[in-house]
């Protein structure tokens, strides 16, 4: 009979199995899950060797694993870039406070390095609006300064930035994005919006290198374990980023595993073998899906509609967004990545967007007929529900971003979409009741990578204001956590070793001050314990299951 490592007792264990068993103890051996069930079966696998973590009538569950989200960008963030945010999750309230911001972050700055803000919301902001690039160039005309915008879609920049970018007044406007020009002069204000305005820009804000790149990514390791995960994802991987990656796992600097979604765009150069990948064996780093983008940001209007915007944009009151491809291009793409038989994850807020997506995907099944591919809507955030019908038909999951509701909810009602189309943002539940296994996610950086408040939002359905939106699309405390574990799992093709506590799976579990299923609006308040990768605690909050 093998020994246990470890054995785990005295508390409520949430297996998240197919019959979401609760079991009395765990047994690990090696990094993996020996055994579970009653402490009469667990008490003989151990022995004096053995090390007792006693739960103390605290809840363990599988590790929390984020099925969508841009690891490491929390740390680069923190450490490298100046927090805008505002309200409900900042104290940023109107330009004035992130033009001081952004002045003492360049006063410490060397002239000639950017200063770049994020987690910046015009609609925080008591102005309602982007900084100009003339207030941009008040703020420093010595450093490329930049706004980025809270959603990663869009950002505003001095002088200096716009240059770098190669935007000036003759600059034509590009496909799939928008550069803002003042009426009169035609001059750029600033304000750039998705990739293709936005362009070198990019590039810098998401380039992090080198030694910055080790620093971020080991303090995001340390939040990541704080809050319960084991499991991270970068969702759009370049080919300078993926380097930056392999170099980190050789060298150890990873304390937890990274689901790396490569930027559709470097197909078919990897699969040939032409873009050469590096993973040594018992690496971190796992290649999961390719990555696209179909449309932008609900919250700066470019996320492509059906229907035109609640509140009119530019005092256009036609104004529905735009795709980032048109209809013809975006199939091409995803025909492609289909025959070629990668695994899609796309961006998707609009439900306009969505046709195109979902017109993409039944164009590559009925070229190249797959079974379970599990081609991945991302966001999903105004679905209808005769998209949902056919995702079902054709066999497509969704991640839904479902914390928009409480930060975003209420400008979502009132400004963006209006009462009827904000009601049903994030619709987990009609997904739920059509079969279609689906996940939630924090999107981190763009809110915080925080599962258990993603998880009592998921449930609880409740805006900033505190008021219920779409208490019809409400889900079980049960189905969030299976959303956030065993399904985050299955969605990048990973249940078979993670996502739920069973034997000869990887010993991946966070322990919990109360249980989730018993207080559904409490949620929020749970505190995670200690956090356990393979056998080994990588974070304790109190002490918890210290030891190797």
């Amino acid at each position: 009979m093998a020994r246990a490592d470890t054995v785990f007792s005295n508390g409520t264990i949430l297996t998240m199995d197919a019959s979401d068993s609760v079991a009395e103890a765990v047994a690990v051996a090696g990094g993996r899950i020996l055994a579970v069930g009653p402490w009469t079966e667990i008490e003989p696998l151990a022995d004096q060797g053995t090390r007792r973590v006693d739960l103390a009538g605290r809840t363990m569950i599988p590790a929390f694993i984020d099925p969508h989200g841009h690891f490491p960008e929390t740390g680069f963030c923190a450490l490298h870039r100046v927090d805008l945010m505002g309200p409900p999750l900042g104290g940023c309230t109107k330009l004035a406070d992130i033009f001081d911001r952004l002045a003492e972050s360049a006063a410490r700055t060397p002239k000639g390095d950017w200063v770049i803000g994020v987690f910046f919301d015009q609609t925080g902001m008591a102005e309602n609006r982007f900084p100009t690039r003339d207030e941009l160039d008040a703020v420093s005309r010595d450093h490329p300064v930049w706004v980025m915008h809270m959603s990663g879609h869009g950002g505003a920049g001095n002088g200096r930035a716009l240059a770098f970018a190669g935007v000036d007044r003759d600059t034509p406007q590009p496909e799939g994005g928008y550069i803002e020009k003042h009426p009169e002069t035609g001059e750029p204000t600033g304000l750039l919006e998705e990739p293709e305005a936005m362009g070198p820009i990019m590039a810098r804000v998401f380039g992090t290198s080198g030694e910055r790149f080790r620093e971020g990514l080991r303090w995001a390791c340390e939040e990541y374990a704080k809050h319960g995960l084991t499991t991270a994802q970068n969702a759009w991987v370049s080919r300078e980023m993926l380097h930056e990656f392999e170099a980190a796992a050789r060298d150890g600097d990873m304390a937890i595993r990274v689901n790396l979604l490569l930027d559709a765009h470097l197909e078919p150069a990897v699969a040939s073998g032409a873009l050469s990948l590096e993973l040594p064996a018992g690496s971190p780093l796992r290649i999961g899906p390719r990555k696209l983008f179909s449309d932008g940001s609900i919250q700066i209007c470019t996320a492509f509609l059906s229907k035109p915007y609640h509140t009119p944009f530019r005092g256009d009151a036609e104004h529905r967004g735009y795709p980032i491809y048109n209809r013809e291009a975006l199939t091409g793409y995803i025909v492609d990545l289909h025959k070629a038989g990668h695994q899609i994850h796309i961006h998707v807020n609009g439900d306009g967007a969505g046709d195109d997506v979902l017109h993409a995907f039944q164009a590559a099944q009925d070229a190249c007929p797959r079974n379970d591919h599990r081609h991945t809507i991302i966001h999903g955030q105004t679905l209808r529900e005769d998209q949902l019908d056919r995702m079902a038909e054709l066999g497509i999951t969704v991640s839904f971003f479902s914390y928009h509701v409480f930060v975003w909810g209420d400008r979502h009602r009132d400004i963006f979409l209006g009462p009827e189309r904000a009601r049903r943002i994030s619709p987990a539940a009609s997904a739920a009741a059509r079969g279609i296994r689906f996940t939630i996610h924090n999107d981190p950086p763009v809110t915080p990578i925080r599962p258990l408040p993603l998880i009592w939002c998921a449930v609880n359905r409740l805006t900033a204001s505190g008021q219920v939106l779409g208490e019809d699309q409400r889900i079980s405390p049960l189905q969030a956590l299976r959303a956030h574990t065993i399904d985050a799992a299955w969605q990048t093709f990973r249940e078979d070793e993670l996502g739920s506590i069973e034997p000869d799976k990887l010993a991946d579990f966070a322990v919990l001050s109360a249980n989730p299923l018993d207080d559904p609006e409490g949620i929020k308040d749970i505190d995670v314990e200690a956090t356990i990768t393979e056998g080994r605690t990588i974070y304790s909050r109190n002490g918890l299951g210290a030891g190797p």
